[in-house]
């Protein structure tokens, strides 16, 4: 009867521990710089949402895919069953109208965009924002409150916006006009005073 061999080389061995080992370290380092980062961007919104919207409440949520379709505490998760972060709100404060994104009203919307926006600005600031009339669907209270908030977080960061609305003029350090002449557009620097001036007029005849 024949006798087979087998020949394993003990190098060849502790080469695939060591791979083994160094996968299991980086899946490791990759899981808690997730959580590290959603548990940052998280505090920050729940905080940044409370300034917005003083009487209401937010919370970030991280989203899980399980097998079995079961709960699973986020610190327990592996990395690869992270499928991406809900939000939750509430314009009142109730515990039973908290709503996802898909529930809520177009300015709504936009608050909540612009919460999530600032929350990962506190945690990792960009040099410069350009943000174009992000205040349109927005009522006069909440166009204040974010006025504020670029104004806080502009020790930071540098934001450029447009606007036809005053109370983003109310903190701006450079004005820009912009004029249509000859079929051109024409960007001028103008005083504050101008300004003011020009939204008011566009507010006259909108």
């Amino acid at each position: 009867m024949p006798l087979a061999y087998v020949w394993t080389d003990i190098t060849t061995l502790k080469g695939g521990e060591k791979i083994r080992e160094l996968i299991e370290t980086l899946e490791h380092r990759k899981l808690e710089a997730i959580q590290f980062t959603f548990k940052q961007v998280s505090k920050n919104f729940t905080e940044v949402f409370k300034k917005l919207v003083p009487q209401g409440r937010g919370s970030l949520i991280m989203r899980i895919a399980t097998d079995d379709g079961q709960e699973v505490n986020p610190d327990r998760a592996n990395a690869d069953q992270f499928t991406g972060v809900g939000i939750k709100v509430s314009f009142t404060g109730g515990e039973g109208d908290m709503r996802e994104m898909n529930q809520l009203s177009g300015g709504q919307k936009s608050l909540v965009a612009l919460a999530l926006i600032f929350a990962i600005q506190k945690c990792d600031p960009a040099p410069f924002y350009l943000f174009d009339e992000i205040d349109q669907a927005l009522d006069a209270q909440h166009r204040k409150a974010i006025a504020n908030m670029i104004h806080e977080l502009s020790s930071s960061a540098q934001f450029i916006t447009t606007t036809f609305r005053p109370e983003l003029l109310e903190h701006a350090h450079k004005y820009y006009g912009v004029k249509f002449r000859n079929k051109v557009s024409h960007v001028e620097c103008v005083t504050k005073e101008e300004a003011f001036d020009f939204v008011e007029d566009s507010a006259t005849h909108a």
